[in-house]
């Protein structure tokens, strides 16, 4: 393995705020060569909720992305606040959490972490937690931050299903929710 590993030898910050931390960095392959540049960045890490309601209904946010020009449907998810480490279970969990309530006023008191992965190892150091949340039932109003903009549906599993097979569930992390849920629970 260790024949495999790059070697860092080269780091350039080009952009760097409270958001992201994007460099331009250098690297001594493993047969001796230098090359560059690869472009990486930093961001927190969030956590992903696939909410099931009461009544089995899937819990969703309709919201645009600006990353791809569109209005989504996907589950609630947010940045865990912490920085300057990998999030604890626990920080991530508390994440999760609040995270479903600001977004969709719902709660559970069933959660299960179902996986942690790289949101995208080949540019990015950020994590995705995945959570389910089982028998959510809505105690309040939204609580969006003044940027956050978006409608709760709900949606049973063959209708995401459907969303997902023509393209109208469309954030990679939370199709992968969507599979490790049915998983869990279906299979």
């Amino acid at each position: 393995m260790d024949k495999l590993k790059w070697k860092k030898v080269g780091s350039e910050h080009v952009i760097q705020d409270e958001w992201i931390d994007f460099r331009k960095e250098t690297y001594e392959l493993p047969d001796g060569t230098v090359s560059g540049p690869y472009y990486a960045f930093s961001r927190k890490s969030y956590a992903v909720i696939a909410a099931v309601d009461t009544e089995g209904k899937f819990l969703c946010v309709r919201q645009y992305r600006y990353g791809i020009g569109e209005v989504t449907c996907e589950f609630a998810a947010g940045g865990i606040e912490v920085t300057g480490h990998r999030p604890s279970e626990a920080e991530a969990l508390h994440a999760a959490k609040r995270e479903l309530k600001e977004e969709t006023g719902y709660v559970s008191d069933t959660w299960k972490h179902l996986l942690t992965i790289p949101s995208s190892a080949t540019m990015n150091d950020d994590y995705a937690y995945i959570y389910l949340a089982l028998n959510c039932h809505r105690v309040s109003e939204q609580k969006l931050d003044a940027t956050e903009f978006l409608n709760v549906e709900t949606h049973t599993e063959k209708e995401l299903e459907e969303m997902i097979q023509t393209g109208k569930f469309q954030q990679a992390v939370h199709v992968l929710a969507y599979e490790l849920v049915c998983r869990e629970l279906y299979r």
